[in-house]
């Protein structure tokens, strides 16, 4: 590869940690290779990638996009107009930044950049978290140079020959754990000596997990478990009472910035199944998952699924969490046997050095030019 050359990078998406991070992580990844590339993030107007991407020292522009509700609303007759907005808002992005290539990491913004790239004959690449792609991302992956993908028999979806398979990449703190768990349970004011879940609806929370722990805490404080509960933003203040209430076993934060710490400190985790799942992997923690409803295709059930099968993870689905999750947490913590073979058998899939693999694709694809 050649260094002196003055090679400019696009890398669109957002609206979730679990697209945010893995964009950081490459991106990141890009300049411990190469100090001299210009990297321009391209998010959604509104969304959290336009607080955390400038956090992380990269710069941002937006765009007014927003997704297309399945159910019958308002919100979607204002669809049309911000999807050609952001259509040309993306081009004039594209026309003046000049990029070499420009990478699509999912969420709403990344529809618009990666086809306007597209069409000024930029090159593109694709990284797909998931097991079943939205329909998006199958359509941006015919114009795709590659498609990086995180899960096996994905050519039911791209073409074989553009598949690579890197996974996902994830947070730098998390890969270079080496967190002892005594000191991170110290970090919440816990004991070492007592079992300990940590539990999170991903970065803007989960109402049906949330719901779910409030309705049998109880039950969790009876049985001296330690609880650290990311609840999201939006549910801190209807959840935080759990803390004071039982400060013994409860901790209630919005969000957990390092992660490290909340995965070292706990026995076993619970989480929906985007892109933790690869965070899971990597540290071989046994997880329970509840796949959200909420997203495209209903994608997260078929991660989850790709787990289970290889007796990976636990499912709990959101419409049985009220009566069912924590009896599972507390089983789970129990049963040290079914731990063992959890870890065991995620770790078989974790790929830790996946940002540095996507890079790499990127810069070779960039040197074919």
């Amino acid at each position: 590869m050649n260094t002196n050359k003055n090679i400019k990078v696009i890398i669109s998406g957002g609206g979730t940690g679990g697209h945010i991070f893995p964009a950081i992580a490459i991106a990141k990844a890009l300049k411990k290779i190469n100090e001299n590339i210009e990297i321009l993030f391209v998010g959604a107007n509104g969304k959290m990638e336009m607080e955390k991407v400038p956090q992380a020292g990269f710069k941002i522009v937006g765009l007014n996009i927003a997704g297309f509700q399945r159910r019958l609303t308002l919100q979607n007759l204002s669809f049309p107009f911000k999807l050609i907005s952001s259509l040309w808002n993306a081009y004039s992005i594209v026309k003046n930044f000049k990029p070499d290539v420009a990478i699509g990491v999912g969420g709403y913004a990344s529809g618009p950049t990666l086809k306007v790239a597209n069409w000024q004959g930029v090159p593109t690449v694709l990284q797909e978290q998931n097991s079943l792609p939205g329909v998006t991302n199958q359509l941006l992956g015919k114009k795709a140079s590659i498609v990086c993908v995180a899960f096996e028999n994905m050519d039911k979806y791209f073409d074989a020959q553009k598949i690579v398979l890197t996974g996902n990449p994830i947070r730098e703190n998390i890969v270079s754990n080496i967190i002892v768990r005594d000191k991170a349970v110290a970090e919440f004011n816990f004991v070492s000596n007592k079992k300990t879940v940590f539990i999170t609806g991903g970065s803007l929370g989960a109402r049906a997990i949330n719901d779910a722990i409030a309705i049998q805490i109880q039950k969790l404080v009876d049985a001296d478990i330690q609880v650290i509960w990311q609840t999201g933003k939006i549910y801190l203040q209807e959840f935080k009472k759990y803390e004071t209430q039982y400060p013994n076993n409860i901790r209630v934060m919005d969000f957990i910035p390092n992660m490290d710490i909340a995965y070292s400190a706990a026995d076993i985790v619970v989480s929906r199944a985007g892109g933790t799942i690869s965070e899971l992997a990597i540290l071989a923690k046994p997880s329970i998952l509840l796949p959200s409803p909420n997203v495209a295709e209903d994608h997260q059930t078929k991660n989850v699924m790709a787990l289970v099968e290889k007796d990976a993870a636990i499912l709990v689905k959101d419409t049985e969490a009220k009566n069912k999750l924590v009896d599972t947490i507390i089983d789970l913590l129990n049963n040290m046997s079914k731990q063992k073979s959890l870890s065991e058998n995620i770790l078989k899939l974790a790929r830790p050095n996946a940002a540095n693999d996507i890079a790499q694709q990127i810069l070779k694809l960039i040197d074919k030019k």
